[in-house]
């Protein structure tokens, strides 16, 4: 039995509470004092403790394991934590870590523009290899977001290999511990998520009234080794290890021990792109889009709600006027208004679902959290409108397509993408 572990790192520009007052003041959008804060945080108690240990593992134990980093947290670490790039950067120059590409700003682009969600994809690419120095060849995209519609243009874009969630309503009686390839792109493989062994982890670790509980490396790679199949993926977000479940919980000696457990129970840790060059089982298919996310494992997270979809309608009728600018400054600023994570604090659900939502949120309430986004918008609306004028006043024209650096890709590959994305639609 193999075993594939992946890590999503991400941390959002959280928008500051900006009221209807706030509108054509000039004031700032995202709360910089608190983001960085929270990066911090994160930082001290888990990105860095975390990478060193797996970079250790990787040299004693031959450790391996997979990350996707959101274009969006390179930016803040950049600028807030130098430092836990640089240990990011040594994982993965050593060889402890293969890097998944996925969209730059962490956005719900694949469910709403076929030109956008390429742009942002190729974005990420190119900061992978400015950052990082590769070139991701296995894909994984927001929250794990896929459907019949998605996968040709994920192929279309030059990947192997993607992501996706191993949803009991899309397996069946088919167990997710294999490799598959996509119905409508059999050419690009597949590797779904064993949720049931990756919760296990992410969610019930430190939970003392798991009939489970104390959970020991030893007995989780019994589990693993004890699955039918050929390989489990277990997939999490990275503040897993030290910030969902902290560092007393004894998550990270639980880490430390969890490699030497698996060769033990005879489980070889393998990466994604290994994966990438197995013979399917079969074929998947999703026929709609389908997440990781909440008991339903759809799209209704984000976009569950009238608030959610006014909020994303509204954003992306901005996204045409916004790029003809060619404000760069402005441009990047619209692309991080468009990650999930905006969308996810508007959420009105209730119950287990309706707690995870809240713990994420800086937001008293989902109506909150609204509120302000509009507002930026509105904002946002009046800084285009009064930056045509300017243009219009000094006898330029806007531009009419996003600046060149948005725009590498090959016309061919861009094409084949917006096909496919129309026929997703059409469905």
């Amino acid at each position: 039995m193999d075993a594939c572990f992946y890590f999503q790192l991400h941390q959002p520009r959280r928008v500051r509470r900006y009221q209807v007052f706030d509108i054509g003041s000039g004031a700032e959008y995202f709360d910089a004092a608190k983001n960085a804060d929270t990066l911090r945080r994160v930082a001290e108690r888990c990105y860095l403790p975390a990478t060193r240990l797996l970079t250790e593992l990787a040299r004693t134990d031959g450790a391996r394991v997979a990350m996707s980093i959101s274009g969006v947290l390179v930016e803040q670490m950049e600028r807030a934590t130098p430092d836990t790039l640089k240990s990011l950067q040594a994982l993965v120059a050593g060889g402890g870590a293969e890097l998944l590409s996925e969209t730059s700003h962490h956005s719900l682009a694949s469910l709403r523009n076929a030109d956008e969600f390429a742009d942002q994809v190729r974005l990420h690419r190119h900061m992978m290899k400015r950052v990082f120095g590769v070139v991701p060849r296995v894909f994984r995209n927001t929250e794990l977001i896929v459907s019949d519609g998605l996968t040709p243009v994920v192929k279309a874009l030059g990947f192997d290999a993607m992501l996706v969630e191993g949803a009991d309503t899309v397996l069946g009686w088919r167990s997710p511990n294999h490799v598959y390839a996509s119905r409508s792109a059999p050419s690009l493989r597949l590797l779904p998520r064993n949720y049931r062994l990756s919760d296990d982890v992410a969610f019930r670790f430190s939970a003392r009234d798991w009939s489970e509980w104390p959970l020991t490396a030893d007995k989780y790679a019994s589990w693993i080794a004890a699955n039918p199949g050929d390989v489990v993926n277990v997939f999490m977000d990275y503040e897993t290890l030290g910030e969902h479940q902290h560092e007393g919980s004894g998550i990270l000696d639980f880490l430390r021990a969890l490699p030497g457990a698996l060769r033990r129970a005879g489980v070889r840790m393998v990466t994604p792109s290994e994966l990438a060059t197995r013979k399917p089982v079969g074929l998947l298919s999703y026929p709609g889009p389908m997440s990781w996310a909440d008991t339903e494992r759809d799209v209704s997270a984000w976009l569950g709600n009238g608030l959610q979809h006014a909020a994303h309608e509204r954003l992306y009728s901005l996204r045409d006027v916004v790029l003809g600018t060619g404000d760069l400054e402005l441009i990047g600023t619209w692309r991080a208004l468009s990650t999930s994570d905006h969308f996810y604090y508007m959420s009105t659900k209730w119950h287990a679902d309706g707690d995870v939502h809240t713990y994420f949120s800086p937001y008293a309430t989902p109506y909150e959290a609204y509120i302000s986004y509009m507002n930026v918008l509105r904002d946002m609306e009046q800084r285009v409108a009064g930056l045509k004028t300017r243009l219009k006043t000094e006898g330029r024209r806007p531009e009419t397509k996003a600046p060149a650096r948005s725009s590498r890709k090959p016309k061919a590959a861009k094409a084949k993408a917006a096909k496919a994305m129309a026929a997703k639609r059409k469905k």
